[in-house]
């Protein structure tokens, strides 16, 4: 067996691990989409009224503000899964199974690959109960079957970036409270990208930062993608962030655990 097709089979089989984890704990998926349906009943019932006339648009107001904000409560919902990756592996980090599966004749980094795996088949589930919640309360995406694919590509790349970063921050951090706490600016950045409000309406400062970080053409391009906005120059920044992201994640992440010392 080459040793390509031992890591693809290792990753494999903990993948099928962390699957039966999420069964196990089904509230994994719950708690992830979570925090980011709250933000979104917040936003568009106690501020989307006066956000929406902001912004405007053939109706205006709540209408008009829930086809806005959605695609960044959407990636939110990476932020905050990506969080929940982080504490999986310190937990595993912690408690002794990484120990043992160093003594296994399996590759080192289908470890690490089981979790991204897992991660991104949870955080989808995540994205998807999200999306029903926005479609409840109003959300009404003018995408077609094509444009539906690029949604769900890009989401992918975007899952799978942040989740290299997380594993990485997670290996980084070395205890569980540490890594729960590393991740949480993820959380903050959609907000303080075009997420909520166009980056028009920001302070200059805040306003370049907005324009210039990995989130707003995130969100640009999958609100253009879903709701048919222009989607410019960034289309090519998302792919470009989710390249130097997941590249950087992951041989982050495989040097931190190499030289890991085994508990």
């Amino acid at each position: 067996m080459s040793t390509a097709t031992h890591a693809f089979t290792d990753s494999m089989t903990m993948l099928r691990r962390q699957w039966r984890h999420m069964l196990r704990y089904p509230t994994l998926v719950l708690t992830a989409a979570g925090v980011p349906v709250i933000f979104l009943l917040l936003f568009v019932y106690v501020l989307g009224g006066i956000l929406g006339s902001g912004i405007g648009g053939p109706s205006g107001g709540r209408d008009t503000y829930v086809d806005y904000v959605v695609p960044g409560i959407i990636l939110m919902t990476a932020a905050t899964a990506a969080q929940g990756t982080a504490i999986s592996v310190a937990i595993d980090l912690n408690e002794g199974i990484v120990a043992r599966f160093r003594t296994m004749a399996i590759a080192r980094v289908s470890v690490l690959t089981g979790h991204v795996l897992g991660s991104l088949t949870q955080t989808l589930l995540s994205m998807t109960a999200v999306t029903g919640v926005a479609l409840l309360v109003g959300f009404e995406p003018t995408a077609d079957f094509v444009e539906w694919l690029g949604v769900i590509g890009l989401l992918v790349l975007v899952i799978f970036a942040l989740t290299w970063l997380s594993v990485a921050l997670a290996i980084l951090a070395r205890s569980i409270a540490a890594a729960s706490n590393m991740l949480t600016p993820l959380m903050v950045l959609p907000m303080m990208g075009s997420g909520f409000v166009p980056t028009d309406s920001m302070p200059a400062g805040l306003r370049w930062f907005a324009d210039y970080q990995p989130f707003t053409p995130f969100i640009e391009t999958l609100r253009g993608l879903l709701m048919g906005t222009p989607i410019g120059t960034n289309g090519t920044l998302a792919i470009g962030w989710c390249a130097v992201i997941a590249g950087g994640g992951y041989l982050w992440s495989r040097k931190l655990y190499n030289r890991e010392p085994a508990k």
